[in-house]
């Protein structure tokens, strides 16, 4: 990942792509370039630089050796978020224990996918906050949520109630009183990809990735009064080195673990 990234319109800008392209400049402080019809790739190559693309419908983000931008869209969460509309469950909310009015901390937010679902289930009584230590892909979250334009009621409410910050986890972690969240939750970049879930390629390319360390899951459990819950591939070793509760999903790729008080 270079270290330095410009800001650009889409390729015929408009007097809304310059206000976004500004509100993300002053948001991030990268410099905004005009495009003048050149194509990213050339401006990537021309500025040795990260290019961020304020489109009318979205943000955009090209990085080196990314086969396709990251920006948002709630992926999975639309149609998850149907079957539990209908009276389906979901892993997530059974391996967390999620229930109304509950407070969820996703360490690892990403497009958010998973804190969407717990949005919803914990509804606006409850306080869920998501952690995302690269600036930009915070960025992109923050305004998808508040900007897709979801097609129900549910999927839009469940977005607006996810407070981003842009932090890293366990730093932030550290910072927060004991038993302060009921549900701490840690989806780390799996330390190998699933070729199905290729629609978070972009992501793996683009955010900030660790792995699980003992300090981190220490200071998890020390802010949670419930649960911490941590989803990986289910041939990870995490789950036995951290003595979790194993829940087997048989044949899907990803399981979760986790550690009660």
């Amino acid at each position: 990942m270079r270290s330095k990234t410009i800001i650009t319109t889409a390729g015929r800008p408009d007097p809304l792509t310059y206000e976004l392209a500004e509100i993300a400049g002053q948001e991030l402080g990268f410099p905004i370039v005009e495009r003048k019809k050149r194509s990213v790739l050339r401006m990537q190559r021309e500025y040795e630089a990260d290019v961020l693309v304020a489109g009318k419908d979205r943000y955009e983000l090209f990085r080196e050796g990314m086969e396709q931008p990251l920006f948002f869209h709630p992926n999975s969460a639309a149609f998850r978020l149907k079957r539990i509309l209908k009276g389906e469950t979901d892993p997530l909310v059974e391996a967390c224990g999620l229930t109304e009015e509950d407070t969820f901390l996703d360490c690892t937010l990403g497009l958010a996918s998973d804190s969407i679902i717990a949005s919803y289930i914990i509804g606006g009584k409850g306080k869920c906050a998501g952690l995302e230590a690269d600036p930009t892909v915070a960025f992109l979250t923050k305004t998808g949520l508040q900007k897709f334009p979801a097609s129900f009621e549910a999927l839009a409410s469940s977005m607006k109630g996810i407070e981003v910050i842009q932090t890293e986890a366990v730093e932030f972690l550290a910072n927060q009183p004991d038993c302060s969240w009921d549900v701490v939750y840690i989806d780390p970049m799996f330390h190998a990809p699933i070729e199905e879930s290729s629609n978070f390629k972009p992501l793996r390319q683009a955010g900030v990735h660790t792995s699980l360390t003992e300090k981190w899951m220490k200071e998890a459990l020390r802010v949670c009064t419930r649960r911490v819950v941590v989803k990986e591939r289910f041939d990870s070793i995490v789950f036995e080195q951290f003595f979790m509760q194993h829940t087997i999903r048989p044949n899907t790729k990803f399981h979760f673990g986790y550690l009660s008080k």
